[in-house]
């Protein structure tokens, strides 16, 4: 019997790919990832972070030292300007509250006349510019020539003021009928989800409507209320427009005004960013107190099938609740849009469009067509606006698509960054571009592409927050249907989930153009003498004092506005911009 040898090759390992064959199966979307985390640490990271490292900077040579928080904090006036602040802060934010929240409840819960002209107050308090509402306040207040007052002496005989502007409970005013349409929107939203079956209750034991709103409602709605008090809050200390229209002239200094004088000439971006930081933190603080606050506590509403939203009647009541949702709406838009159309079209303005040859349309045509810096002003609002608009919310919606779908580990950290400059303050934003990205290299300062930069970093979360709702409202059955017949992930977005949130988008896309549009906090920081932005120009305007000119300017600034709001509704839907996502 023969034996056979078998002979058997060694197995030889299997190499591992190259680096070639691992880039020709690598998918494009995945370079796309990478690429958008770069893009949020150049807009969110790197400024903030060059902001802190700043603030510890020796001007000059960069040397680490603390000198920058002592001048900072090391005179009477600087902290007085932050004592200010937090005093404004709060004033406007109580103030906004009383507007807001019984002309939310009136418009949600009962059947007060007049639904309509509230909504119409509120859109219209929304989207004016805080600037051009303080001038208005100004030609109606000031405490000499101011028409109120006119008419107040005219009547009474009276040789003081009835109303005076300048002064800090004026400014808060001013500040506080801008910002309530932010705390309307949220109180509103929350009881138009709230049942009447608990009312109903306590009206069964005896409690009257108003006992049963005090008692029932109110603290179901609490949290919004909060929210909505914090975000004007946080808003009222970032602002830069009103207190430096009315603030300054009244000598009330606050944290922005005082930034504003540490970038005169000689520039202390060191001293400023050591100045910033408490806005920073402050606003960190807040929103984090308010998550424990809340977290304490639960607001559920639980009903059946048969909770129903009952509408409350009012009785002989409902015309005072509509005459005082009317009121404010006066004094938020139609006294001071009256005001400024009067201005614009008057050679005084204090003499009143009746006085015989005051009226006049050389304010317009002097803009139009003899000012320097007016029509390119105009130009560079709208397209570096429609560009920060269009940049924000590709980022938003890619961004938007990995955190919602999990495509990758890391995708709650950009999530992150793309909601970090929610609670960085405007101002404080500008400043950190303006360290990270004026000096050399890049050198970018008064140049397009920084303010551009900033206005995308700025009106991200906006954009974010729009496209995060359209895409968790797709189901992902009908990507993946596409990947399964072969579709790339880029495709998939491109040709499935884009077109089904496309109108959402457009949404999404025209509020962040309207608010970058009026934007001036963070302009105010980074424009040059060629890049001024409609914004920056008004307030140039206003620092001169021609508010004939200052109103015709505004006009044109709110007619581009109404324009934009006019295709938005007709695109998006009548309340694109008081959806709250």
């Amino acid at each position: 019997m023969t034996e056979t040898a078998t002979l058997t090759k060694p197995a030889i390992a299997a190499r591992p790919p190259g680096v070639l064959t691992r880039l020709r199966y690598l998918e494009p979307s995945n370079l796309l990832w990478l690429l958008l985390v770069l893009i949020l640490l150049f807009l969110v990271a790197v400024p903030i972070g060059k902001l802190l490292v700043v603030s510890f900077e020796q001007q000059g040579t960069g040397a680490f030292t603390l000198s920058n928080y002592a001048t900072a904090y090391g005179r009477v006036r600087y902290l007085e300007a932050l004592g200010n602040s937090l005093i404004l802060g709060t004033s406007a934010a109580l103030m906004a509250a009383v507007f807001a929240v019984p002309m939310a409840w009136a418009v949600s819960r009962t059947d007060m006349p007049g639904k309509g002209l509230t909504w119409a107050a509120v859109m219209g308090a929304f989207i004016m510019p805080p600037y051009l509402g303080a001038v208005g306040w100004i030609l109606l207040a000031g405490p000499n020539s101011g028409f109120l007052n006119q008419a107040w002496r005219w009547v009474t005989g009276a040789e003081g003021a009835l109303v005076n502007v300048y002064s800090f409970p004026g400014l808060a005013l001013v500040i506080a009928l801008h910002s309530f349409p932010l705390i309307f929107i949220f109180v509103k939203s929350a009881l138009d989800l709230i049942s009447s079956e608990m009312e109903d209750a306590a009206n069964i034991l005896g409690a009257g409507t108003m006992t049963a709103t005090r008692r029932v409602t109110l603290p179901l709605v609490w949290p919004a209320i909060l929210g909505g008090v914090i975000v004007v809050f946080l808003e009222t200390i970032a602002l830069f427009g009103t207190p430096a229209i009315i603030g300054i002239p009244a000598r009330i200094n606050v944290v922005t005004t005082q930034l504003w004088q540490f970038f005169e000439y000689p520039v202390r971006v060191e001293v400023a960013a050591a100045y910033a930081m408490p806005l920073l933190l402050i606003t960190i603080g807040i929103i984090l107190a308010q998550k424990l606050l809340l977290a304490r506590k639960g607001y559920v509403s639980q009903t059946g099938k048969g909770g129903e939203r009952r509408v409350i009647r009012l009785g002989v009541w409902r015309w005072p609740v509509f005459l005082y949702c009317a009121l404010v709406g006066s004094m938020a838009v139609v006294m001071p849009v009256a005001v400024l159309l009067q201005s614009s079209f008057a050679k005084a303005w204090g003499r009143g469009l009746l006085a015989p040859g005051n009226f006049t349309f050389d304010n317009y045509t002097y803009l139009l067509f003899r000012h320097e810096m007016a029509l390119s002003s105009i130009w560079n609002t709208l397209w570096y606006s429609a560009t920060a608009a269009t940049a924000a919310v590709l980022i938003a919606v890619l961004v938007a698509y990995i955190v919602t779908r999990k495509l990758v580990p890391f995708g709650s950290a950009l999530g992150f960054l793309a909601m970090a400059p929610f609670v960085i303050p405007g101002i404080v934003m500008a400043i950190g571009f303006y360290a990270a990205y004026a000096a050399p290299p890049l050198a970018l300062y008064g140049t397009a592409l920084i303010i551009i930069l900033a206005f995308t970093a700025r009106f991200l979360p906006i954009a974010f927050a729009n496209a995060s709702a359209a895409v968790r409202s797709v189901h992902p059955e009908m990507e993946e249907a596409a990947r399964i017949l072969g579709g790339g992930r880029l495709m998939t977005v491109a040709r499935i989930t884009a077109p089904l949130i496309r109108r959402s988008l457009l949404g999404g896309w025209l509020i962040v153009f309207i608010v970058a549009s009026r934007e001036l906090s963070s302009a105010v920081f980074l424009v040059g003498p060629r890049t001024r932005t409609m914004a920056v120009l008004l307030y140039d305007l206003s620092e001169a004092g021609n508010f004939e000119v200052l109103s015709a300017f505004g006009g044109l600034l709110l007619a581009i506005t109404l324009i934009l709001v006019g295709i938005g509704m007709k695109l998006a839907g009548r309340d694109f911009m008081l959806r709250r996502n």
